[in-house]
C-alpha cells in the first residue's frame, strides 16, 4: 500500500509517518518501480502500536525500546514494566500540575463578583492585569508543583 493509504488505514498524517521513518520507528519500506513507497500489513501493525503508545503519550524514546522489546520475543524485559511506571509518574506529576491550575481558574473566576454593578470594572481582568505586572492576586495563592 502507498503512504497516503496507510495513513488512511491508520489516521496518521503522512509527515508523521514519514518523520517515525526518519527516526526509524518504522522500518524503510521498499520501493515500486515507480519509486513510491510500498508498505506492508507489518507497518500497519506497527503503526497502530506507536500510535498507541503516543495517545498514551509515551515519549518516542520509550516507544523505540518498546518496538524493540517486541522484536526479541522470548527475551525478559523488565525494562518494559519500568517505562510504564515512569510513564504513570509522569501522567500522575501531570494531573497535580493541572489540579493546581484548576484552583487557580476557579480563584480567577471567583473574583467576577467583584465587578461593578454595570460590569465596567471587572475583577477577572482586574486579577490578570495585576498578575501580568507581577503583583499578587487572588489566582496566585495557590501554589504550582
Amino acid at each position: 500500500m502507498r503512504i497516503k493509504e496507510l495513513a488512511q488505514a491508520t489516521g496518521v498524517d503522512v509527515e508523521t509517518i514519514r518523520y517515525y521513518e526518519k527516526q526509524s520507528l518504522l522500518p524503510a519500506p521498499a520501493r515500486q518501480d515507480n519509486g513510491y513507497r510500498d508498505y506492508t500489513d507489518t507497518h500497519l501493525e506497527q503503526l497502530a502500536f506507536i500510535r498507541h503508545c503516543r495517545a498514551l503519550e509515551m515519549p518516542l524514546a520509550d516507544i523505540r525500546r518498546l518496538l524493540s522489546a517486541l522484536d526479541a520475543p522470548g527475551k525478559p524485559h523488565p525494562d518494559v514494566d519500568q517505562l510504564v511506571q515512569e510513564q504513570i509518574e509522569r501522567v500522575r506529576a501531570r494531573l497535580k500540575s493541572m489540579r493546581a491550575l484548576e484552583k487557580q481558574l476557579l480563584l480567577l473566576k471567583a473574583s467576577c463578583g467583584r465587578c461593578d454593578d454595570d460590569g465596567a470594572d471587572c475583577g477577572i481582568l482586574k486579577e490578570l492585569v495585576a498578575a501580568a505586572h507581577g503583583e499578587a492576586c487572588a489566582c496566585h495563592s495557590v501554589k504550582l508543583p
